[in-house]
């Protein structure tokens, strides 16, 4: 019998699309010296350019987000959502 979408674990579908886009953009970046892949390393950041600093003296805090995503990276999602359906 079929497990519905609805018992499977919202844990397992974010660890699977955590290592989708840590793969893919690994993948990307070796892809990226090839020539006729490198268009796998292609894409966008986003996020704060330079990190904001807070120092409180005794403390700093630094925050800071940068976002990349690649083709490669919206492929290794797209892959990891294809193997949590077929879980």
């Amino acid at each position: 019998m079929k497990k519905s979408t609805t018992n499977k674990n919202v844990w397992i579908l974010l660890l699977l699309l955590l290592v989708g886009v840590v793969l893919g953009s690994f993948l990307g970046s070796l892809a990226a010296g090839v020539s006729f892949l490198s268009w796998l390393n292609f894409g966008q950041s986003f996020g704060i350019p330079t990190p904001f600093v807070l120092d409180l003296g005794i403390l700093v805090f630094t925050f800071g987000l940068s976002i990349k995503v690649t083709i490669a990276s919206i492929i290794g999602i797209v892959m990891a959502l294809i193997i949590y359906r077929f879980l």
